[in-house]
């Protein structure tokens, strides 16, 4: 996929240059198939200095969001930081690329998702927590870690190029900050921050891997490259448990990393994301970070 295949057939989806927008730009897929579409946020105030350059957040979301790239593509809207940014009309003052995964062979869910919702007047819609686990607080180690070769069927890793020319054609395109690009995901999209962390450590300004957990054995370069992380977690999930991201944070912190931040939310399930992607201190963090 190149910059050129990007910039043709964008769509805006909503035009008030002083506002927020929000189009949705196609891409042909480096490994072949049909056109695709993902989502690119410009916030407020994009067009008031031609010469401003802006944070570029680029966001993996979880395997419940997957879909088609085209009709389907709404579906990503469901969680993070768009979500935050256009649904729920905060203003974060990125770039904001979120690209969608193809079904993995082709499975598709038997019942409806939610319907993600529209940008409207007024308020943003009120927020789906879920519902409270009602398990202990424990920390257990149990059962064997997750066979990490096998775990994540065409996850994010097979559109590896795909991601980095979108972050390529943000900065060139999109006034993006090249030092001021940073990488989050939840779920099968934390499992996909930490390997596009692993493997391009020098690309991001900062990670932060949400109810996702990363191969132990290929954390070693995010530790030489000191790449600010923040890892966060569910202490009550069932889904993708909490001894296996404390796994992958031992290895990290072995490893010689000097600073790497962990927070459980012992309260919360597989759905922490929500309550991660409300909170100011995570955009603040990011803020902070710069690429050295």
């Amino acid at each position: 996929m190149t910059t050129a295949g990007l910039a043709a057939g964008a769509a805006t989806l909503h035009a008030d240059h002083h506002g927020p927008r929000l189009e949705r730009r196609r891409y042909q897929p480096s490994r072949g198939g049909a056109e695709r579409e993902h989502y690119l946020y410009l916030p407020p105030g994009f067009d008031d200095d031609p010469d401003e350059k802006w944070p570029v957040l680029l966001f993996l979301h979880g395997n419940g969001e997957r879909g088609d790239g085209l009709d389907e593509l709404k579906y990503t809207l469901l969680h993070g930081p768009l979500r935050e940014a256009w649904i729920q009309k905060r203003d974060l003052p990125f770039v904001i690329l979120q690209p969608q995964l193809d079904w993995y062979t082709r499975r598709r869910p038997t019942n409806p998702r939610p319907d993600p919702g529209e940008r409207s007047e007024g308020p943003g819609p009120e927020r789906r927590h879920g519902s409270r686990m009602t398990t202990p607080m424990i920390r257990t180690e149990s059962g064997e870690p997750p066979r990490w070769g096998s775990t994540l069927p065409e996850g994010w890793g097979e559109v590896e190029q795909d991601l980095l020319a979108m972050v390529d054609a943000a900065v060139a395109d999109y006034r993006g900050d090249p030092d001021r690009v940073y990488l989050t995901g939840l779920s099968y999209g934390g499992f996909g921050t930490w390997l596009m962390a692993a493997k391009h450590p020098d690309r991001w300004a900062a990670a932060a891997p949400i109810c996702g957990a990363g191969d132990p054995t290929t954390v070693q370069p995010i530790a030489d490259a000191r790449l600010p992380i923040w890892v966060y977690q569910g202490g009550r999930d069932p889904v993708v448990q909490t001894e296996y991201v404390l796994r992958t944070v031992r290895a990290l912190e072995a490893a010689g990393h000097p600073d790497v931040r962990f927070t459980v939310h012992e309260d919360l399930g597989h759905n922490v994301w929500t309550r991660v992607y409300q909170s100011e201190d995570f955009y603040r963090w990011l803020l902070a970070q710069r690429r050295s």
